[in-house]
């Protein structure tokens, strides 16, 4: 076979892949985009172009900035403490200690739970009076609260949700990294006498950079793609407090039926995932030692 007749073959493998690549990524991202400058078609009333009308109407939006807002709060709050209790649950379970097999399957099992069940069961802890949070607080003779229906605690308990299913995911890859380093780097400390936070803090957290770099973009990710939850649980409410970016955008897509003003927040939240890629990539990708 000449070289031309196996490029000819290479290519036909790969068309199967590429047509789904082109027809469900970026087709998509070039119709969402040219979407994003017209008008949304009403009956029989096509759509039209109308430049930046649809950026403007999602600029002069309340709702739209209260959604970004609790969306930096959302992720402020989600991604550092998702990954400190993911790094302390591999270091606890990468030790030698009795029932550490019942404890990793403890941690992972939020994970593999569906999403809707998890946002359910939550929704039961959660309940004003008989829930099981208030249940508990009852004992120390604490007020029983609305944390869903109250705007002041609505964000802060999806937060708690987030954080308890998304830490016991990140812990596999820790504790995956923990156990790929070379025992003797311990041993060397046991020799010289470090104690384990000056252990940590001067070998394993520098050694676990790259698996710190790949778990901060996926909580990066997840902070801007939740919805399920939210969905669920409070459905932005009350009074917009929990909503964020994407289930604003569902709303005004699915809800209100406004396809260009969907599309044009569609292009704001993939600049915002794909800045955070480019932020990896050229920033904390060439600053990690691998």
């Amino acid at each position: 076979m000449n070289r031309d007749l196996r490029t000819i073959q290479a290519y036909l493998l790969l068309l199967p892949a590429m047509v789904l690549l082109v027809g469900f990524t970026h087709y998509p991202a070039v119709a969402t985009l040219i979407d994003s400058f017209m008008s949304t078609p009403r009956g029989t009333r096509p759509s039209v172009y109308v430049g930046l009308e649809n950026y403007q109407v999602m600029l002069d939006d309340p709702i739209f900035w209260k959604s970004v807002k609790n969306n930096l709060w959302f992720a402020l709050a989600t991604i550092p403490a998702s990954i400190g209790l993911s790094i302390a649950m591999a270091l606890w379970v990468n030790d030698k200690i009795a029932g550490r097999q019942f404890l990793r399957m403890s941690y992972f099992l939020p994970t593999v739970l569906p999403m809707i069940a998890v946002a359910n069961i939550w929704i039961f802890f959660y309940t004003p009076g008989y829930g099981l949070i208030n249940q508990v607080l009852g004992l120390f003779g604490a007020q029983s609260r609305n944390w869903l229906g109250d705007p002041d605690l609505a964000l802060g308990a999806v937060t708690v949700v987030a954080i308890w299913k998304e830490a016991g995911f990140f812990m596999i890859f820790y504790l995956a990294a923990l156990q790929s380093l070379s025992p003797s780097y311990k041993e060397a400390a046991n020799i010289e006498g470090a104690s384990a936070w000056y252990f940590f803090r001067k070998i394993q957290w520098p050694l676990l950079m790259p698996t710190t770099i790949f778990v901060l973009v996926n909580a990066l990710i997840n902070a801007f793609r939740m919805v399920d939850h939210i969905f669920v649980m409070t459905k932005g409410g009350p009074d917009n407090a929990s909503s964020l970016i994407l289930f604003y955008l569902y709303e005004v897509g699915f809800k209100f039926w406004d396809q260009g003003l969907a599309s044009a927040l569609t292009v704001v939240l993939l600049l915002i995932l794909a800045s955070i890629g480019l932020f990896q990539f050229f920033v904390l990708d060439r600053k990690t030692h691998y």
